[in-house]
Formats: structure tokens, sequence, C-alpha cells
């Protein structure tokens, strides 16, 4: 267990210096903005330094500044061990940003909103791939879903939309393309490295039907039902568990199977819509 954990760490380590790299090294000096809390950190860095005449204002700083109210939302709303690992996330993209100096590789534009992009949708990716996220607009867009019962995507628009506004008035309208461009590189990025749909259906064919069901239930708030089933080529009777989690879950989930029945056979499907009772507080 504490070696599983100490690779999540890791793991959560790597994503936040792709983040930094990305926002340091081709993001920042481009006035080329990332999605979410780190967008509209980069954004309030150049008020500070152009604007208001203010220079050296961190952007790791105001990052970190911004996901402390966030992450105890996250630990009252969502759950604490997805908020600790969020915040281990946050903590250190702060300190690579004071670590990694500033600078521009390149002077084409396009090069810096694409690398930063991919670099960026790397770091993202990972870490929500192994149950974390990089905190602020991930926790917000969770908890507002849960609330309102829309789907996520609608605030992720919303808020990314606003950084893109904002980047086209204070700067050249040019630059909110740039930034257009970046969001989308970013997302198809994670799109191919961890599922960015909310909900999933999880079919578990296992031979230990009781214990996973002990296991999932000792972690997760998640109903399961239950179905006999049989493989067509051994005639071996088994079972089938059939769930609905949140993508937020996904790595818990894994990491239960495997640890009760590594031989079980998992397949998870994008989940478009549900009726009925599905628990929002786990």
């Amino acid at each position: 267990m504490f070696t599983v954990e100490l690779k999540r760490i890791l793991i959560v380590l790597f994503g936040a210096v792709f983040n930094a790299i990305s926002l340091n090294l081709f993001l920042i000096e481009a006035n080329v903005y990332a999605s979410g809390f780190t967008g509209i950190a980069q954004l309030m860095t150049s008020v500070f330094n152009d604007f208001l005449g203010i220079p050296g204002v961190s952007t790791g700083l105001i990052l970190f500044i911004l996901n402390i109210p966030v992450a105890i939302l996250g630990w009252l709303k969502v759950g604490k061990g997805f908020t600790v690992y969020s915040a281990i996330s946050v903590a250190f993209t702060t300190l690579f940003l004071e670590l990694i100096p500033i600078m521009q590789l390149s002077e084409d534009i396009i090069l810096n909103a694409v690398f930063g992009g991919v670099l960026g949708g790397v770091g993202v990716g990972i870490t929500l791939k192994w149950g974390a996220s990089t905190g602020g607009l991930d926790i917000i867009a969770m908890i507002l879903s849960r609330m309102k019962d829309r789907p996520i995507g609608t605030y992720f628009l919303f808020i990314n939309g606003a950084i893109i506004a904002i980047a086209g008035f204070l700067y050249e309208p040019e630059n909110a393309l740039y930034t257009l461009l970046t969001l989308y590189v970013t997302t198809r990025v994670i799109d191919a490295i961890h599922t960015r749909h909310e909900k999933l259906t999880a079919m578990i064919i296992t031979s230990k039907a009781p214990e996973l069901e002990r296991a999932i239930h000792a972690q997760m708030v998640r109903g399961i039902t239950t179905l006999p089933a049989r493989g067509a080529f051994t005639q071996e009777d088994k079972n089938m568990l059939v769930m609905v989690i949140t993508r937020y879950e996904l790595y818990d989930l894994q990491h239960i199977i495997s640890e009760v029945d590594p031989n079980a056979f998992t397949n998870i499907v994008q989940t478009t819509g549900i009726f009925g009772f599905f628990r929002k507080d786990g």
C-alpha cells in the first residue's frame, strides 16, 4: 500500500513538473494562457506587472493562494483523499514555478501555444489518471456539477471562455486565438491520456464477487448491481458487477480490483446520461 501511494505522489510530482515547464518556458513569455486557475493566475500576474506597475508577482504564489479556499471546499464536498493529492499537486506546481526560470525558447507564438498546450495536457492527464487533479477549476466544476446536475464541461467552457475574452481585451486579439489553440491542444492530450467524461460505467467480470463488493463499499459510496455470468469458452460460472462512477474514482476502483482480483476483466465505458438515484456525495 505504501509503495502504491509513493508512486502516486511521484506521478503527481511529474505532472507538476510538466505544468511548470509549460508555463515558464512557453506560455508566460508569449502571453498565451493555460486553462482554469493556472490561466487565471497568469492573467493576474500580467495585470499586476503590465497595468498596475507591480512587477515580480509570482504566478505560482497566486496559484497557491487561489487554491486555498478551493482545497477547503474540496475537503468538505468532494473527498479527503482526492483533495489531499490535489493539494500536493498544487504545492509541487507552485514550487517548480519558483525553481524553473522564466525564459522564451522560441519567438514563434504558435510553437509556444502548441508545445505549452501539449506539456500542460500531459501534466494534467497523468495527474488525473492517478486519482488526483491540478486543483482549482476541477474541484469547483465538480462541486457545481453536483449542485446543479449539469455537465461539468459547461463550467470549464464558461471559465476558460472568460480567460480567452480577457486575454483578447488586455492584449492583442490574436493572443485570445492562440490561447484558444493552447486550450484545444491541452484538451486533446488529456483525452488521449485520461477520460474527461464526468460519469463512467464499470462492468467487472470476477470470480470473487463478494470480496470485491465488500472492498468497493469500504472505500467508495457507490451502488453495485451483481449479475450471474458464464464464460462461453471455459463454461466457468462468474459474476458481473455493474456500477456507475465519476472519473475521479476511476483510479481508486482500478486499485481495488487489482488488489482483490488481479484476474478480473473490467470494461469501462462512457456514460452519457443516467436516470434514477445516483449518490452525489461519494
